[in-house]
């Protein structure tokens, strides 16, 4: 499914993170697919408030978990600069999709990196 808001369409998810050698592009790719994921569940399922919001956050944090093992079997890991720029994606997504007062930790509550 297309994502309809054109603000996300234009978006290069953890694009710092691309340009850094630590992190491998094929994990990154990923991560990125992630957030589109979850982007595209926002359009089909349009969370009224926040509580419903950080439900679909939730379960994309948890697929960010389970990434750290493909980072950590690369060499790599998720270290503050790729929390920070995970948590930032997060928020952009939130704010996006008209959310802007979201908590960021919220956002990303149920992560373990």
């Amino acid at each position: 499914m297309p994502i309809k808001n054109q603000q996300v369409a234009e978006r290069a998810f953890l694009r710092p993170l691309y340009a850094d050698d630590y992190f491998p592009d094929h994990v990154l790719d990923k991560g990125t697919a992630i957030l589109l994921n979850l982007c595209e569940r926002i359009e089909a399922e349009r969370p009224v408030d926040l509580q419903a919001l950080y439900v679909l956050t939730e379960a994309a944090t948890e697929q960010f978990n389970l990434l750290e093992a493909e980072f950590e079997a690369a060499g790599s890991e998720i270290e503050t600069v790729a929390r920070e720029e995970i948590a930032e994606d997060f928020w952009f997504v939130a704010s996006a999709y008209g959310f802007p007062d979201a908590d960021v930790e919220e956002l990303i509550a149920a992560r373990d990196w």
